[in-house]
């Protein structure tokens, strides 16, 4: 199963971690792990590619493990951009939970981020 948490302080999401295979099918055919991957993608993408914001990603393929840590003091504009990026991927990710519980799980962490 594939797990996405997402966490935040100070009543902003500030990243999210990404762990696990769906198992929906083999490698090449989940359906499942391609549209995490693509939404995970563009997330990463817009926040560090087009806004520029260098937010850190750890990733470990051997791990099926990715995270993202938004960065502190974001300017308005770019703190409202990356909020409606994240609440969208969340939003996105929670629909395909409830299509496929089997293989998707969404956790809101409000806490100390644990990695």
């Amino acid at each position: 199963m594939t797990t996405v948490t997402f966490h935040s302080g100070s009543g902003r999401i500030d990243g999210f971690l990404v762990e696990g295979h769906s198992g929906y099918a083999e490698a090449g055919a989940d359906i499942v792990c391609a549209a995490v991957s693509a939404v995970v993608g563009l997330a990463e993408c817009t926040v560090n590619e087009v806004l520029g914001l260098g937010a850190p990603v750890k990733a470990s393929e051997a791990d099926a493990r990715i995270s993202l840590k938004l960065p502190n003091g974001l300017s308005e504009a770019n703190e409202h951009t990356c909020q409606n990026i994240l609440t969208g991927m969340m939003v996105y990710l929670q629909a395909m939970g409830e299509e496929y519980p089997e293989n998707l799980a969404v956790y809101f962490d409000d806490g100390d981020e644990k990695d």
